[in-house]
């Protein structure tokens, strides 16, 4: 019997073009030995780029980010437009270069950035009805621009991505792979996962820690 329900929002297929594969499938593990219901939502739209994973090079044909993200899904997925906050206990976004290629456009204006229109309506949705959302990996910057306001996020210890999470008006806290930090006032946990982790143990540990608290967070 399902204890809770939460989507896990993604942005494509492959660390360097869309969602990290690894993380998206260890937090979809952690949620479901919980007793989640999990459902995954993806924006409809072109991906930034596509990029061979093999030869890390760009590739010339474009593709969408809902169906390239159907691939993780196992064809189980909704455009991110139909997502409805009232539907769900918890919200999570796996990281991979999607996050901020697809999701927002950080990787290429950094500080500058801007987040794409579905990804802030869910996150505020969720912020105000005092749900808990988790951010992985490069991921915190989407919460830092959407959310500003002192928001306590972590990406572990790289120090430009932390120098851009303060500039955008949250605070950045250092963190190790297998841990995660939580932000109290606006309930959004956030944990380093491949910004740091150097193995898929260090990343289960983490995100298994947050999602554990984001669960109980529900009880409260």
């Amino acid at each position: 019997m399902e204890k809770f329900k939460a989507a896990i929002v993604l942005s494509g297929c492959g660390v360097f073009d869309g969602t990290e594969i690894h993380e998206a499938v260890i937090t979809l593990l952690n949620l479901q030995k919980l007793g989640a219901k999990v459902a995954f939502f993806a924006p409809d739209k072109p991906q930034a780029h596509v990029v061979n994973h093999l030869a890390m090079t760009p590739e010339p044909q474009a593709r969408g980010v809902l169906e390239e993200s159907a691939r993780i899904a196992r064809g189980e997925i909704s455009p991110l437009s139909k997502f409805d906050e009232k539907d769900f206990d918890m919200l999570l976004f796996p990281g991979g270069f999607g996050a901020a290629k697809n999701l927002s456009d950080f990787a290429f204006k950094g500080a500058q950035m801007s987040v794409d229109a579905d990804a802030e309506r869910a996150i505020r949705a969720m912020v105000k009805e005092g749900k808990p959302v988790g951010f992985i990996c490069i991921a915190p910057v989407i919460a830092a621009k959407v959310l500003g306001g002192g928001a306590k996020l972590t990406i572990g210890k790289d120090p430009s991505t932390a120098a851009a999470i303060n500039a955008l008006g949250a605070e950045h806290v250092e963190c190790p792979a297998e841990s995660f930090v939580e932000d109290k006032k606006f309930n959004v946990f956030s944990t380093p996962a491949y910004m740091l982790a150097e193995n898929a143990a260090q990343i289960d540990a983490g995100v298994g820690a947050m999602v554990a608290a984001m669960a109980e967070s529900i009880k409260k």
